[in-house]
């Protein structure tokens, strides 16, 4: 069923509406948003900085006493920024990758295995268990054994 748009436009807006910032005219941003009644941009009153290079923002928008002609930019949509310093997994059905920074440490129990930035990688455990269908290497610039 279509809706009447002269009965959207009278209806009051309750929640977020996600609308479009598309610049500024006499120094009011400019929105347009789904509901809009209105076949152009309308000005807005915003709570954030909105700046030129923001045009074309994706803009969170609430409405004065509900109404449609009076938008209220609460806020611009950004993509989450994850802390550069914080473990990644990436999985891709295939291959699990793990990266970190500084280290990664497996610890179940009494077994650990760390590796470290600087090259360093530890396997702690009770017992250890090597087992190869092929050849099992040991290479290093030295290895000590006990």
């Amino acid at each position: 069923m279509i809706s009447d748009p002269v009965e959207t436009a009278a209806r009051p807006v309750d929640g977020v509406v996600i609308g479009l910032f598309l610049g500024f005219q006499d120094a009011a941003p400019l929105v347009v948003f789904p509901g809009n009644a209105a076949d152009h941009a309308i000005p807005a009153r915003s709570l954030a900085r909105l700046g030129p290079e923001d045009a074309g923002s994706e803009v969170a928008l609430l409405f004065e006493d509900g109404r449609r002609d009076r938008p209220l930019i609460v806020g611009r949509v950004v993509e989450p920024v994850r802390a550069p310093d914080a473990a990644r997994v990436v999985h891709d059905g295939e291959c699990l990758r793990l990266t970190a920074q500084e280290r990664i440490e497996l610890r179940v129990g009494r077994a650990s295995i760390i590796l470290e930035k600087d090259g360093h990688i530890t396997i702690r455990g009770t017992y250890l268990v090597s087992h190869a269908s092929a050849s099992n290497r040991i290479r290093g610039g030295s290895i000590n054994l006990n």
